[in-house]
């Protein structure tokens, strides 16, 4: 089962710029004056800004939880396997030291 095709927040964005174009022309053609339809204009404008940074935002943070997913595991805190250790005795040459 396969699921639908989920919309980018770029395609929403530009959804949304449309409609602060559109939605002033319509206002304005029905009669509204050119003042409310440019304050329309701009709180929509304001709200289209929110919810792209609030987006784009919620996008990074699915993409780094799947990445965080996919990521192989390196054992308990996140440390190098045994025998990866790095520092302390040395197995090899035996000689002294002065």
């Amino acid at each position: 089962m396969t699921s639908p095709p989920q919309e980018s927040a770029s395609d929403l964005v530009r959804w949304a710029a449309f409609s602060c174009v559109l939605v002033p022309v319509v206002l304005v053609l029905c009669g509204t004056s050119l003042g409310g339809a440019a304050g329309t204009a701009l709180g929509l404008a304001a709200v289209t800004g929110v919810c792209r940074v609030l987006m784009r935002q919620s996008e990074r943070g699915a993409a780094q939880t799947r990445a965080e997913e996919s990521a192989p595991h390196r054992g308990r805190h996140g440390r190098v396997p045994s025998g990866g250790h790095r520092g302390g005795r040395h197995s090899g040459g035996t000689s002294p030291v002065d």
